[in-house]
């Protein structure tokens, strides 16, 4: 057994069985040790592989969601591809876990995450390949003759502070209107096109400019329109906030189309981000370029198919 033994001078001396290593072992050991020193400095000066397209996402999605105290990713149950299942609300084909409710984000921090989100190698780079999906796929095809065909989500991860997942629907499928409540979420065109019509609620009367009368008498809610048009994946990356931007919104896909959508928070009926559904009538006292809906919450029979993807990206 080696034994190891300070000198006066400080330096560590190994006898082995009383007999010091011949010269010819102690050359052998220093080429050894050159050499594995020299293997060490080599890997570690190669260049790290870059990261993939869902990587990229994954950890800008991490940046750009709003920040919250104690809110934590975790990492979900191992995930494994499921058959779908039908889901009552938009993003509920996965069970977020329960969070605080977030206050707005400011314009800084939104701005910033807009630009990230936004950003070419972020954008350009996530290909339908890159998430496995193509119109040709039974979801983007409408089989049934009765009924408005299916939506389906790819529910890829959720965590405490975001989740993600891409929508697809067929030619003429229509995800009706609902609301985000103080949530904020980036919306990003993978293919195809779409009729997008978005709102924001009213702050005040279009008429004298005052809080009065922002409510109908069946109990409809006035609400400004914010976006109507069409959009495909040629559009910069939509983003609606809390109180602006859009926070309800409807999509009827012109085309087969595939729809990436970063929420933060996720939705949470234990934290009061339930989704709401809403039916619009017009409101017509209005002139010039001022356009306004009453919106009313309406019970739905919206379903959805949900699908459990695999992780292709490290947490």
């Amino acid at each position: 057994m080696p034994v190891a033994q300070v000198g006066a001078a400080g330096k560590v001396a190994v006898e082995l069985e009383g007999r010091t290593p011949s010269r010819k072992t102690r050359r052998r050991n220093k080429k050894t040790a050159a050499a594995t020193a020299a293997a060490a400095a080599l890997v570690a000066a190669s260049p790290s592989p870059p990261p993939t397209p869902m990587q990229r996402l994954f950890d800008t999605s991490r940046r750009s969601s709003p920040t919250r105290p104690r809110a934590s990713c975790r990492r979900p149950t191992p995930s494994r591809a499921s058959p779908p299942s039908s889901v009552r609300t938009p993003l509920s084909a996965h069970a977020p876990c329960p969070v605080t409710s977030p206050s707005p984000p400011n314009s800084t921090h939104v701005l910033s995450a807009r630009s990230r989100l936004d950003n070419p190698q972020v954008r350009d780079d996530l290909k339908p390949r890159d998430v496995r999906i193509d119109p040709s796929m039974p979801c983007f095809r409408h089989t049934e003759s009765k009924g408005p065909p299916p939506v389906t989500y790819l529910h890829f991860y959720d965590c405490s502070k975001f989740s993600f997942g891409i929508f697809c629907l067929p030619k003429s499928a229509v995800i009706p209107l609902h609301n985000h409540p103080g949530m904020t979420v980036f919306s990003k065109m993978l293919f195809g096109s779409m009729h997008l019509k978005s709102y924001d609620w009213a702050t005040s009367n279009p008429e004298n400019d005052t809080n009065t009368l922002t409510t109908s008498s069946d109990g409809g809610r006035l609400a400004k329109i914010n976006t109507d048009a069409v959009v495909d994946a040629s559009a910069e990356t939509i983003v609606l906030y809390p109180e602006n931007g859009g926070n309800l919104h409807c999509f009827t896909a012109l085309t087969p189309c595939a729809v990436l959508d970063v929420m933060g928070p996720p939705y949470s009926s234990a934290d009061g981000r339930d989704c709401a559904y809403y039916d619009e009538s017009a409101y017509s006292n209005t002139g010039g370029e001022m356009r306004y809906s009453w919106l009313k919450e309406i019970p739905s029979t919206f379903e959805m198919k949900g699908v459990q993807m695999p992780q292709r990206f490290t947490v």
